[in-house]
């Protein structure tokens, strides 16, 4: 650790303790069989899906930030999709016969993962179970303004899996979070990797630890609708997205760039599923120095419903009003519209054509997200093409919402809501970050010369391997009774998820 962080103020104490413990249980962790993790992760997966609504609501009242309904649903899409397939696909070896190539999956050993305030709740569930089903211990560092729901529902999901079989202290959180003990476990020896979801300053502390650290980047995602669009579903698109949250996941839409021939009809779609344009000057004025007061964002915006922001700026709006948008004639830094808002307010912009389309979504992403995601509605291949050649995100979602595209519910993108930014937004992934890049692999390799005889290794490894999961088995106290696993498929997993997104998206649609 550098003579810098240990001048910093915080109780080494509950350093070494953390620190100490989850190495103890990372120690144990390495050691499970697959049926112990199959059954310790399917026996939190399904405590921490039917806790979806308790910790949703507690969540936003502790907070103060998004929609009940939807963080219900990002609970269960954090949770559920741990249920599927097969569950130790990350203990056991794998055997490439063509190759030549035998890979053994070792776990990282102690994770560090940041916890932000916007998504307290199913963060802890996506990295908790993530940690779990990779063999790792993981230690916790939530944001002090959602610490309560944040350690509850840690703790509670720390107690179902000790009571299926794994090791105490496998999941710890900081109770008392301050950025000089986070900043000192990113930086201490006996953490392996450090997870890192938050604000950009976090995600450099995480970088510059000189430990190994995957860190994610802020968006600001540019959707195009093209004159070729479905224009109706479009709009339902963006709406549902826009408002899921309030707008707090960071893969939401934050502009609308509209074709000039389907702009018109883009409106009058959006007004339909509850987005007011503020179009009025006394209004537009209003709201703009509401939510940029000396051109800076007014953090009391974050997270708040549409009608209370209209409200707290001075006007009404429609009953049922989810999203307001506000037209901008440009899009540049002086524009704090075409950046990301963090609630349910969007930017829309009139463009001629899809060069200026592609023009405008460019001109976003220099002021801000780069390799983060942006959101395509067009029925022409060549223009997918284009918009994926040009911008420098690592996700484009194509006549899909936002939010459910860039995560991968309505796309085949990996399942995950850490999105990977790649070297366009400094990160070291490209890709939707899951439990993957939890584990590396040992690869024997062999000669490929064809004199070279690879033999019998898919029976050498099944062997080898069930001596270690009887090992295992035995060195442990009597694992509990094994709870009836789901083997779902990741389809009809989507299927369920995208059920209940589209059930909040009905009940929104009513108000």
């Amino acid at each position: 650790m550098s003579d810098s962080l240990n001048k910093c103020n915080f109780d080494k104490s509950t350093l070494d303790h953390l620190l100490n413990t989850a190495q103890t249980a990372a120690n144990r962790m390495k050691h499970l069989s697959a049926a112990q993790v199959e059954r310790i992760v399917t026996a939190v997966a399904k405590a921490a899906a039917e806790k979806s609504e308790f910790y949703a609501e507690w969540a936003v009242r502790e907070t103060g930030y998004g929609r009940v309904e939807s963080k219900i649903a990002k609970n269960q899409s954090s949770s559920l999709p741990f249920l599927e397939g097969d569950i130790g696909r990350f203990t056991r070896p794998q055997v490439d016969t063509e190759k030549k190539i035998v890979a053994f999956p070792k776990p990282a050993g102690v994770i560090m993962a940041l916890v932000p305030v916007t998504n307290p709740v199913c963060t802890v569930y996506f990295k908790a179970l993530a940690a779990l089903i990779t063999r790792n211990a993981v230690i916790l560092s939530p944001h002090p303004g959602s610490k309560e729901c944040a350690s509850h529902a840690l703790d509670y999901l720390h107690e179902v899996a000790v009571a299926a079989g794994a090791p105490k202290g496998c999941m710890q959180i900081i109770r008392q979070p301050a950025v000089p003990l986070t900043q000192a476990l990113m930086a201490d020896e006996r953490n392996n990797l450090t997870l890192a979801t938050g604000g950009p300053a976090m995600v450099r502390a995480a970088y510059s630890s000189s430990n190994p650290a995957i860190g994610v980047g802020p968006g600001n995602v540019a959707c195009y609708v093209d004159r070729t669009a479905d224009v109706e579903m479009a709009a339902e698109h963006i709406a549902f997205s826009k408002s899921f949250d309030n707008s707090l996941p960071c893969t939401c839409e934050s502009v609308i760039i509209a074709d000039m021939p389907i702009a018109a009809q883009l409106k009058q779609g959006l007004t339909k599923n509850g987005v007011y344009f503020v179009e009025r000057d006394s209004e537009r004025s209003q709201l703009r120095e509401y939510m940029f007061p000396g051109g800076k964002m007014n953090p009391e915006i974050i997270g708040k419903d549409a009608a209370v922001i209209a409200q707290n700026a001075g006007f009404t709006v429609p009953a049922g009003t989810l999203v307001l948008a506000f037209p901008i004639s440009a899009i540049g830094r002086q524009e704090p519209f075409s950046k990301e808002k963090l609630c349910p307010v969007i930017g829309f912009i009139e463009v001629n054509g899809s060069n200026e389309g592609i023009q405008a979504a460019q001109s976003m992403l220099n002021i801000m997200g780069k390799g983060h995601s942006a959101v395509l509605h067009a029925r022409n291949p060549e223009l997918a093409v284009r918009y994926g050649t040009v911008l420098p995100v690592c996700r484009i979602s194509v006549n899909t919402a936002g939010i459910l595209g860039s995560s991968g519910n309505t796309t085949n993108l990996d399942g995950s809501a850490v999105i990977g930014t790649g070297f366009f937004g400094r990160s070291s992934v490209d890709r939707n970050v899951g439990p993957d890049y939890l584990v590396q692999w040992t690869r024997v390799a062999y000669n490929k010369d064809p004199n070279e005889v690879f033999g019998d290794m898919e029976s050498a490894a099944a062997k080898v391997q069930a001596e270690l999961d009887c090992n295992a088995e035995s060195n442990t106290d009597a694992a509990p009774e094994a709870t009836t696993s789901l083997s779902a498929s990741r389809a009809d997993l989507k299927a369920l998820i995208r059920e209940i997104l589209a059930d909040e998206l009905r009940e929104m649609l009513k108000k």
